[in-house]
């Protein structure tokens, strides 16, 4: 008979120096989500309208929660121990099903979607609760409480598997924005309460490395579909042009976030007297957006190559444009949110590619690609000086509770 593991053993430790360490089983598991991101902007490419923009928003949203709430997870629990892999290795499994029916999630796999989703969410959670068996009542009564909101919200997933078009659409949205609002509401239950953030002791050097390596998932993502859609492409100058202005516009966007926004909120979360708040609002909700506008990025960088010197629709300008000013549109409000400034570069750099849509029917797509890139190379190097003023200052040392107005831009 297994012994169980002690509490001490169970829970992962507090501030000493590996305290933050990515175990490798963790990186293990966000090999599933590799996976993920793939299907989410080949399913994209198949269907490039309004509508699969909808569907993609919707799958992303769900695809980037059941990560990130397995991250919080992780957080608390210590994942060299049996139990806490075993049950990522069950969760992998799950999230192979969820991920291999994301191109006919609306169509015949909508159940498969929805019933994976549904056992990783409630499951993990059902777990956590299993595993923190004395002590930490509060931590406990927490997820009791997580456990019954996503309960509620599985009800709306499963019913829109059985839907059709628009209606499971709109129950899939409904689930979604019950999950979404749920952090934000401390998970308020009648008689239970809400939980507050300072019972989320999180540990803010893995919270915000977690983050991080979702970022590089997303951006490995592109690196593969560009590198994909070049091998099959006919080696040409403009092709070859073409190839370099996508591996730039991604270079920088690595550069902009672990640069800059990855760095100063490493140190603020690090240096938190609430990392909880913190983690809540600027990594689990911030870090939508930026694994989006890398989505979009990467589909830009496959219709630049598939057709370099030709003027790119509004679809395709949208992509190349919109994907990285979403991406530095994210970061602003992360910056916003974590350290109560408006940070000009990422503010100023979306304007200017929001400002290029305006001649995208008159150039070429590579042209367009190189003005972007080259946008983005200056947010580059002004996000590098204004982080780096910032991580200078006295009040960025410490957050602490008097200093409420640093979060008046808080989801």
């Amino acid at each position: 008979m297994m012994k169980r593991p002690s509490q001490a053993g169970l829970l992962r430790s507090r501030g000493n120096s590996d305290s933050g360490k990515v175990s490798f089983i963790e990186l293990f598991f966000d090999l599933i989500f590799v996976f993920a991101v793939t299907q989410l902007s080949h399913s994209f490419l198949e269907e490039m309208s309004m509508h699969g923009a909808v569907q993609l928003v919707l799958l992303t949203m769900a695809v980037w929660w059941v990560w990130i709430f397995t991250a919080w997870v992780i957080n608390w629990l210590n994942p060299e121990t049996l139990p806490v892999r075993l049950m990522l290795i069950g969760l992998m499994l799950l999230g192979l099903i969820l991920s291999a029916s994301i191109p006919e999630a609306f169509e015949s796999r909508g159940l498969y979607f929805a019933a994976a989703y549904v056992l990783f969410q409630v499951g993990r959670t059902a777990f956590a609760i299993g595993m923190i068996h004395k002590g930490l009542q509060e931590l406990r009564v927490n997820f009791v409480r997580i456990l019954l909101w996503m309960c509620v919200s599985g009800i709306f997933w499963i019913t829109g598997a059985f839907a059709e078009d628009s209606y499971r659409l709109a129950l899939w949205a409904v689930a979604l924005l019950v999950e979404y609002a749920a952090p934000s509401l401390g998970f308020w239950v009648p008689l239970l309460g809400r939980t507050p953030t300072s019972v989320w002791d999180v540990e803010g050097s893995h919270m915000a490395e977690r983050c991080g390596l979702f970022i590089i998932i997303a951006l490995g993502e592109s690196i593969l579909l560009m590198g994909v859609t070049f091998a099959e492409s006919a080696w040409t100058l403009p092709t070859a042009a073409a190839f370099a202005a996508a591996f730039i516009v991604t270079v920088a966007l690595w550069w902009i976030y672990f640069d800059a926004t990855s760095k100063t909120g490493h140190h603020l979360i690090a240096h938190s007297a609430d990392p909880g708040r913190l983690a809540r609002s600027a990594y689990t909700y911030t870090h939508l957006l930026l694994v989006a506008g890398i989505i979009l990025t990467a589909v830009a960088g496959e219709l630049l190559l598939a057709h370099p010197l030709e003027h790119p629709g509004p679809i395709a300008a949208a992509m190349m444009l919109g994907g990285p000013a979403l991406f530095l549109l994210g970061n602003a409000l992360f910056m916003k949110v974590a350290a109560g400034v408006i940070p000009s570069p990422y503010i100023t750099g979306a304007a200017a590619l929001l400002l290029l849509f305006i001649f995208a029917g008159y150039v070429s797509a590579l042209l367009l690609a190189a003005l972007a890139a080259a946008a983005l190379i200056l947010v580059s190097v002004w996000g590098h000086i204004f982080s780096e003023r910032l991580c200078r200052m006295p009040s960025s040392a410490s957050v602490k509770p008097r200093e409420a107005s640093a979060f008046k831009g808080e989801i």
